[in-house]
């Protein structure tokens, strides 16, 4: 039995070695293609977008996974996008976005991340964010902190918004209902805070949160693997992550609030407005 055959007996750092390979040979790929002419395809809506990329790098990685730990199982964002819909148990589960910021990368813009997040028990435990555009590799597991290119980082530890620099995202959905909430939302944040950033990516977000460059990110409508590194590299880092309702934060609602601390998270959510997607 390999060392990650069984949930009870997974080496995170046997696994760490192992998607770090993979994704900065991942990253050349992308970074080789990100001012090249893409093939686009449209998913859910007109601006949701995948490439021949996010497919070819999502195949690599669950590939090169599968070769050490055929065992274990897979949520990735290409893969869900073409029917493939897998359940988060207990099983070792790698959660995957091939390419986080795909409207980023159609318009060659570098706010560009790999992210990998590893659940065991249910629980993400290990985590990874890589713009291979700026060279910016972010990893955890659990207990043993949060870095950023071999250097540890913290959150900010701002606790009010008045003293925040926020992230939020406008999402891809078309439904006027929901570009109300988000617009209420920001507008919210907005009135309050030092300043507003719209960096295109998920994974972006959460790691800015881990090096203390964001001090609050919100969104709703996103997916699981859009949101599993960041949320242990948060947690390493010092952070809090919850849901937006002041919930106890669940992967797979598609709902996330990360902040550098649970004051100014408790300072924010009820001021928000909610939205409720469909559970992945």
């Amino acid at each position: 039995m390999s060392s990650c055959a069984a949930h009870q007996a997974v080496n995170l750092h046997e696994c760490l070695d192992l998607i770090t390979r993979l994704s900065r040979h991942a990253g050349k790929i992308i970074k080789s293609r990100i001012n090249q002419k893409k093939t686009i395809e449209t998913k859910a809506t007109s601006i949701d977008f995948v490439t021949e990329t996010d497919q070819e790098v999502e195949k690599l990685l669950i590939e090169g996974i599968k070769q050490k730990y055929p065992n274990h199982k897979f949520i990735g964002e290409e893969s869900f996008a073409a029917g493939i819909k897998e359940k988060l148990t207990s099983a070792p589960t790698w959660i995957i976005d091939p390419v986080d910021g795909t409207t980023n990368f159609v318009h060659s813009y570098p706010n560009v991340c790999i992210s990998i997040g590893l659940a065991v028990g249910g629980e993400v435990k290990l985590g990874v964010i890589f713009n291979p555009v700026l060279d910016m590799f972010f990893r955890a597991i659990k207990g043993e902190g949060a870095f950023l290119n071999d250097e540890p980082i913290k959150v900010s530890g701002v606790k009010n918004l008045s003293d925040a620099l926020v992230a939020v995202e406008f999402g891809s959905s078309r439904d006027e209902d929901f570009r109300s909430i988000v617009a209420h939302n920001i507008n919210y944040l907005a009135k309050h805070a030092h300043g507003i950033r719209a960096a295109g990516s998920a994974a972006w977000n959460l790691a800015q949160v881990a090096r203390g460059a964001i001090d609050l990110y919100v969104e709703m409508g996103i997916h699981a693997w859009d949101m599993a590194a960041g949320d242990i590299i948060i947690r390493e880092a010092g952070g809090s992550v919850m849901d937006p309702a002041g919930k106890e934060f669940d992967l797979m609602k598609r709902r996330v609030l990360g902040s550098s601390s649970i004051e100014i998270a408790n300072e924010v959510y009820p001021n928000l407005q909610q939205y409720y997607p469909e559970h992945d």
